[in-house]
């Protein structure tokens, strides 16, 4: 998928997979990670999620990647923060309180340029990208976290009906991108009301990937 198709359905507002509010799944099983106040949690392909403002509200602090400068802007709008902006390598880092965004290609996001971090919360990346990119993208999220432990949130639904984004994405490949590094557990499925894109039947699960020695 090229960027540019991420940059002009930010540039058209099309951005129907941005949630309005905090996802219900975030607030019922984040707590399952069992992380101190002030761990820092990383959100690949965050965009302008509200998800953002709940972990900070929370004692958190977030660190995110996300392709669309214009997302960004929108967000730390919506915080009421100032952002300081700097270059780092290829990407554009907005920082401030308890914040840091990364801007540009996810796979130009190094362990050095995030940082340490407690934990992973996916509620939008893994979906985001195509079959042909996602064993990449896992590859790329446990090399620069260190294997941090995760929240995931995953569809799954007919394909061939409609696609993505949101991509289906079953237990199955859930299995084959992380189950050699985490122990996997369903944590909550649901049907999705009224249908996914209200086209088509799916459902949203989250997933509590942890270090197989927890």
């Amino acid at each position: 998928m090229k960027e540019n198709f991420w940059h002009q359905k930010w540039e058209r507002g099309d951005i129907a997979f941005h949630e309005s509010e905090v996802n219900p799944f975030l607030i019922e099983h984040f707590a399952k990670l069992n992380l101190p106040k002030d761990s820092r949690v990383f959100l690949p392909l965050c965009g302008k999620t509200r998800d953002v403002a709940w972990l900070l509200g929370c004692g958190y602090r977030v660190v995110g990647a996300v392709l669309s400068e214009l997302a960004i802007n929108e967000l730390f709008k919506d915080l009421v923060l100032a952002p300081e902006i700097s270059k780092v390598g290829e990407l554009i880092r907005y920082r401030a309180n308890n914040i840091d965004i990364l801007v540009g290609d996810i796979f130009a996001v190094s362990a050095d340029y995030l940082g340490p971090v407690s934990a992973i919360y996916d509620r939008a990346a893994l979906v985001a990208l195509p079959a042909a990119i996602r064993e990449d993208y896992t590859s790329h999220l446990i090399n620069i976290s260190n294997g941090a432990p995760q929240l995931l949130i995953t569809y799954e639904y007919d394909q061939q009906l409609i696609d993505g984004p949101p991509f289906s994405v079953n237990e199955d490949e859930v299995k084959q991108h992380y189950g050699t590094r985490y122990h996997l557990k369903p944590v909550e499925s649901m049907n999705i009301e009224g249908g996914l894109k209200g086209q088509v039947a799916a459902t949203e699960t989250a997933w509590l990937l942890q270090h197989t020695d927890e």
